[in-house]
């Protein structure tokens, strides 16, 4: 054992890194936490140093040096068992958890419910408790992009926000395509009274995909009345599914606006004695499992939710690396089309 090397059980410090490295304690701690002023040869002595000792930085004295936390908050503004049963939210916590965990950061998950628990959150955020934030499944009266952006706090936006878009990044698929390519798959297979199961009216992806709706059906010539809003859950596709063909009995052709709403409304047809695909052909949008396992298979819009929140991680990384949020950034999917058998 060297001078330099800790007594056995006990663990290595810095000054032990600092004398093994042949550097000063202060020069040894900038290269563990950047390497900010410190020569190459310096660094590669602490390196080694650390490697040697197998010191592990104290995170909490790290962070007064860094000024860093080294965690990011996704942040969600819906119920919790919304979160704990979609599959979005599964999937976007995961496409996160991916680059995070590469690049040794804690995820906190912040559950921003409407009223006192949005506004706790804010507060949270504005106090400087993470390096940055995704936020995802936002709604109108949020206006979490303008408070972000107020703050200055980096942030990126899974889905383009309804209010406050210009000021933030934000990583997005093409929702209003989507919705036109789907209404044209049901036009293409001979449907001429095609309704539409529409997500929330104040988010910006529900807004989008009923807009490329109503284009896909002005342009072939063809009514676009029908349609109704809900909340993107299956109780909520299967009740405004019976509304629909309460409304309009002779609907041959639907679009509902997630995958989770077209299983909701496979129960309301099948109830009403309407075959899928024979009676009324379907069509849902985010191909998650749910509709591979539906019965029939559902036809749907491919959603990258992984893809994206890996995307929106990385780019928050790079926000926080250079100091701030920086210029506005759009990073936008394509649609794609994926067939199965209800349409």
């Amino acid at each position: 054992m060297t001078t330099t090397d800790p007594p056995a059980g006990q663990l290595p410090t810095l000054e032990q890194v600092a004398a093994l490295a042949g550097v000063s304690r202060a020069t040894a701690s900038r290269a563990i936490n950047g390497g900010q002023r410190v020569s190459p040869q310096a660094q590669a002595a602490v390196d080694a140093a650390v490697r040697r000792l197998g010191y592990q930085p104290n995170r909490a004295a790290r962070s007064l040096v860094t000024r860093r936390t080294n965690s990011m908050a996704v942040v969600v503004p819906e119920p919790d068992e919304r979160v704990f049963t979609d599959p979005f939210f599964a999937g976007t916590l995961r496409g996160v958890s991916r680059v995070l965990d590469a690049a040794d950061q804690q995820l906190v998950l912040l559950i921003a419910r409407p009223g006192q628990s949005r506004d706790r959150t804010l507060r949270y955020l504005s106090s400087r408790h993470v390096d940055g934030a995704i936020v995802t499944s936002h709604h109108r009266e949020d206006r979490l992009a303008e408070r972000l952006a107020e703050i200055g706090l980096p942030c990126v936006f899974v889905g383009r926000p309804q209010i406050g878009a210009d000021a933030v990044t934000y990583v997005d698929v093409d929702n209003e395509a989507g919705g036109r390519m789907a209404t044209e798959l049901l036009i293409e297979r001979g449907c001429r009274r095609i309704g539409t199961i529409a997500g929330p009216a104040d988010m910006a992806a529900a807004v989008d995909r009923l807009e490329g709706w109503r284009q896909a059906l002005r342009a072939a010539g063809l009514p676009h009345d029908a349609w109704v809003h809900d909340d993107f859950t299956e109780p909520g596709g299967e009740a405004a599914a019976r509304e629909l063909l309460a409304r309009h009995p002779d609907l041959d052709g639907l679009f509902a606006a997630s995958d989770l709403m077209a299983v909701g409304a496979l129960k309301a047809l099948g109830d009403a004695g309407r075959r899928v695909p024979d009676d009324l052909a379907l069509v849902g949008y985010d191909n998650f499992q749910v509709a591979e396992r539906a019965e029939p298979p559902l036809t749907t819009m491919h959603n990258p939710i992984i893809e994206m929140a890996e995307r929106a991680a990385s780019m928050l990384l790079e926000q926080i690396e250079r100091g701030g949020p920086g210029e506005p950034m759009r990073v936008v999917y394509p649609a794609r089309l994926v067939r199965r058998e209800s349409a």
